[in-house]
């Protein structure tokens, strides 16, 4: 596992099988530098071990990169199980899972992901108290990623496009899952012209009925000639295959790891897109939960991830003025306070 190409001096990756549950889990913390990790735990049905091994060490590591570049409190962490949530799922095998958290000792905080639900963290809350959303207002859902990807998309728009307002923009969406979803309804409010696609007929219905987009096979989602590019399904779909097809100006989305690898955000520069840091454009989950301790209502929730806003403007305007990609600024802000917080303890 050291010499995995996701390894990044993770801190502590916790491999589990409990027969009895029916539980095969991965844990990794990524760092404690700056608080607790802190992080989704998501239930897929994995190919190998190895993919799920990839996934959490990737999902960790951009969980630290979220709170650091938010200025919060907490490191990464994040949980996979191994199956499928749809046949699989059950009170015992969360229940598992929630003694596992317990065991790291406060050092890992959980929360829902894809495949889990704030339901399924009230079962783990019954043998563990290191969950999210253990506030009463916290249990009531809250579109935190899709808002804060909208407010990143507003500031990259003013700043690559020089506009105030959406009307008119050309959006391509890719993914109506629950942040692809809210998104697109807040993009449609302001006058944007959508593109989506998805492999759910359902949710294509229910874009059509809501927004009346352009609906495309998922395959050609890419080649769309349109202002944003707004990924919001899985990772890696920035690579040598896709990138040279995109035809956007502007990268925006909630899909974590976007990105292949990180050299796919200098050839996204060298064609002039700009890339908006995924991590930074869907922090909003880990800003909600942060809120959980000082205001968790809703309006208060939603004001705090608008300092994604702010935070996109700024790093945009850094990385042209300096000359870098959005990406290298951020990355090396992120650095600089992990070790900054290595530092003083």
């Amino acid at each position: 596992m050291f010499g995995h190409p996701e390894f990044d001096n993770h801190e502590t990756v916790v491999f589990s099988r409990d027969r009895e549950a029916g539980l095969t889990a991965i844990i990794a913390v990524h760092s404690t530098d700056l608080g607790p990790g802190f992080g989704g735990c998501r239930m897929w049905p994995y190919e190998n071990e190895d993919l799920a091994l990839r996934d959490v060490l990737r999902l960790s590591r951009g969980m630290t990169y979220k709170a650091a570049i938010c200025e919060l409190p907490y490191g990464g962490g994040k949980s996979v199980i191994i199956d499928d949530a749809k046949v699989a799922k059950t009170p015992a095998m969360l229940r598992a899972v929630g003694r596992l958290v317990e065991g790291l000792g406060g050092r890992y905080i959980i929360a829902d992901d894809v495949g889990t639900s704030l339901a399924d963290l009230a079962v783990m809350r019954e043998v563990t108290k290191h969950t999210a959303a253990a506030t009463a207002a916290a249990k009531e859902p809250l579109a935190v990623t899709a808002y804060g990807v909208w407010q990143a998309l507003q500031a990259a728009v003013g700043a690559v496009l020089d506009r105030g307002d959406l009307a008119g923009l050309g959006v391509a969406v890719q993914g109506l899952g629950n942040v692809g979803l809210h998104l697109c309804r807040y993009l449609h409010e302001q006058g944007a012209q959508l593109t989506v696609c998805d492999v759910d007929p359902d949710r294509l219905a229910m874009a059509r009925r809501q927004f009346s987009p352009i609906i495309v096979p998922p395959e050609e989602i890419y080649d769309r000639e349109v202002d944003v590019f707004a990924p919001c399904a899985f990772g890696a779909i920035l690579n040598d295959r896709t990138i040279p097809r995109l035809r956007a100006r502007i990268i925006c989305g909630g899909a974590n790891n976007q990105l292949l690898a990180r050299e796919h955000g200098g050839a996204l520069a060298a064609l002039g897109i700009v890339y908006v840091p995924d991590y930074l454009a869907n922090a909003g989950g880990v800003i909600d939960f942060h809120m959980e301790t000082i205001d968790d209502s809703a309006g208060a929730v939603l004001g705090a991830v608008e300092r994604i806003g702010g935070i996109t403007a700024e790093t945009l305007t850094r990385a042209r003025v300096e000359g870098e990609t959005p990406l290298s600024i951020a990355d090396r802000l992120v650095r600089r306070r992990l070790e900054n917080a290595r530092s003083t303890t």
